[in-house]
């Protein structure tokens, strides 16, 4: 881990990663994959976009700097293994922390650029990756269409976040304060886009011209 980072990131980090590997682990066990291969989606999920992140930063991945974020996977693999009654039960739990991973890797990401000296456009394209990455590793994992390119408001909430954020820090927020709206506003925006179905449009193209293309 990078000594410059503000340790309220490193926490954010570390939840971002159990948050997200639960949610992987948890679509795995409903694929009724076994615990090793459920270990890997969800740690695939947990530091997929940060890895794309840094590697575009020109850093070591972050996971690589410290034991901490496998430890953190294999916790989150222990805890569904422990509380499986009640977690695939609940058809919410992987929107649930899907949702949080999402909300606070997108923080993470923005603030990680900032620090090393990228401007906010560039932040904000940074935190959407790193919240939304690991998303679409998960479902090519799972054999799954990716959120990401589904009709459902998934990368956009973090992009929604990154303007709350730059907001904020236009205004002179607190850090902690700032951090807090923009992971709010995140986790928001997907949870009343799934709620209420908003979503963005989609294009239609001609089937019988694809068709004659062929």
């Amino acid at each position: 881990m990078d000594i410059t980072m503000p340790t309220f990131v490193q926490i954010i980090e570390f939840l971002g990663t159990f948050a997200f590997a639960i949610s992987g682990i948890r679509l795995a066990s409903a694929k009724q994959f076994d615990w090793f291969g459920a270990y890997v989606v969800g740690m695939a999920t947990a530091v997929g976009g940060g890895t794309f992140r840094d590697m575009m930063l020109g850093t070591t991945p972050f996971w690589m700097t410290t034991p901490i974020y496998v430890i953190c996977s294999a916790l989150a693999l222990l805890c569904v293994i422990m509380f499986s009654r009640y977690l695939i039960r609940l058809n919410n739990t992987f929107f649930l922390f899907d949702a949080i991973g999402l909300a606070l890797f997108a923080i993470v990401g923005i603030q990680k650029t900032l620090d090393f000296g990228y401007p906010l456009w560039v932040a904000i394209i940074m935190g959407t990756m790193t919240g939304a990455a690991g998303g679409v590793i998960r479902d090519v994992f799972i054999n799954e269409i990716p959120l990401i390119f589904r009709k459902e408001i998934y990368a956009m909430a973090c992009v929604i976040g990154g303007v709350v954020f730059g907001i904020c820090d236009y205004l002179e927020f607190n850090t902690v304060v700032t951090h807090l709206l923009c992971g709010t506003s995140v986790f928001l925006t997907r949870l009343l886009a799934v709620k209420y179905h908003i979503c963005l449009p989609t294009l239609k193209g001609d089937e019988h011209q694809d068709n004659n293309i062929l």
